[in-house]
């Protein structure tokens, strides 16, 4: 639609500018900055940086979820 004349791309950018798609986006960035943080910190235990303990891994599930806050944020001002 984008492609096919100026008015199809400005269809398609008044789309892309409604609430409902931002915040679908903004979802979508979220959950994929939540599956990183949570592989890093996966792929760091497997590899021994991190002690696979109870304390330590709710120590760590913690620091991912917080980092997921914040780059929830970021990716929010992104998207708005």
């Amino acid at each position: 639609m984008s492609l096919s004349s100026p008015e199809g791309f400005a269809h398609a950018a008044e789309i892309m500018n409604g609430f409902i798609v931002k915040f679908i986006f903004w979802g979508i960035l979220t959950a994929l900055a939540y599956h990183v943080c949570g592989g890093i910190r996966h792929l760091l235990m497997d590899f021994g940086y991190i002690e696979e303990s109870l304390a330590v891994g709710t120590r760590s599930a913690q620091v991912v979820i917080g980092l997921t806050v914040v780059l929830s944020i970021l990716a929010g001002v992104f998207v708005w």
